[in-house]
């Protein structure tokens, strides 16, 4: 489990809406995305692209990894999933 407060992503920080966090569970094994909470603002848009990923099959490794679209929120995604790296050690 890594959890993200929104006031580490840039865009929330930019607009002033810090307020929440996102937080996402991933299996230890596979790196499958197995559930993600996003409690901010626009938190239902950036939820969206998590479901797709998770329809998709990606793992957390393919969300830390992606290209997102500077300054959206779905920015945080990179931080929230490459957290699953420092807890791996890696």
């Amino acid at each position: 489990m890594a959890k993200l407060p929104m006031s580490a992503v840039p865009r929330a920080i930019e607009t002033g809406e810090t307020r929440g966090f996102m937080k996402a569970v991933v299996d230890s094994g596979s790196g499958e995305i197995l559930g993600c909470a996003v409690l901010g603002s626009e938190g239902g848009e950036v939820m969206t692209m998590i479901q797709v990923a998770m329809l998709g099959g990606l793992t957390y490794r393919a969300m830390a990894d992606a290209i997102f679209t500077h300054p959206l929120l779905a920015e945080g995604l990179n931080a929230l999933f490459a957290m699953f790296d420092a807890c791996d050690g890696a």
